[in-house]
């Protein structure tokens, strides 16, 4: 299938360098914002610039991470962020909400549940659901994140890797770079058997 019935630009030669519900939507009214992020000046301010866990660029316009608190605002806001994709079941706190509202982000929230091995249940259509959006240009910057950004987040992030075509080995080496000692077979799995080309137009 080709990278245009996407509606992205990420680049598909890249190197390096998990009960589900339905996605749930909240869109604030707030001015436009202007998406280019300025990172050349550096001054003492950027001390308080404190990135949330497991934080990382994931290619052009898109970011995966932990769970972001209030001492990740700051740091959130230099993205100038337009979405974020929220893979847990639970409610986002009311502090996150506010932050979204005041800085006009939607939230996309897939409740993928928590699972540990080996009783671990990966919903291939919220995946597919999720990667969607993560493909839409017109969703960028955005930031996607679980609790540690480690599984859920590792998993959505393999399949886009597979989407790009990366080998294997990369897309495990990466996954298991955040994972780290919490790595899981069953994700590397699932994400060996995800089949991009299942995944149709947008």
């Amino acid at each position: 299938m080709k990278e245009d019935s996407y509606n992205t630009k990420l680049s598909l030669n890249q190197q390096p360098a998990g009960s589900q519900q339905m996605c749930r939507t909240t869109e604030e009214d707030a001015p436009a914002v202007d998406h280019h992020v300025d990172m050349s000046s550096s001054t003492s301010d950027d001390l308080n610039f404190i990135p949330p866990l497991n934080f990382a660029m994931v290619d052009n316009g898109i970011f995966r991470s932990g769970f972001p608190d209030s001492a990740n605002f700051s740091f959130l806001q230099t993205l100038k962020l337009t979405s974020i994709i929220y893979l847990c079941p639970e409610p986002y706190p009311e502090a996150n909400t506010e932050f979204l509202k005041s800085n006009g982000i939607k939230l996309f929230q897939f409740g993928i549940e928590s699972y540990k091995e080996p009783f671990v249940n990966i919903p291939e259509d919220t995946i597919r659901e999720a990667l969607r959006l993560v493909l839409d240009v017109r969703n960028h910057p955005v930031l996607i994140h679980c609790n540690r950004g480690k599984h859920r987040t590792g998993c959505l992030v393999g399949c886009l890797r597979k989407l790009q075509r990366w080998c294997l080995s990369s897309v495990f080496d990466e996954y298991q770079r955040f994972a780290a000692a919490k790595a899981r077979v069953s994700d590397q799995r699932f994400m060996e058997l995800f089949d991009r080309r299942m995944l149709g137009p947008a």
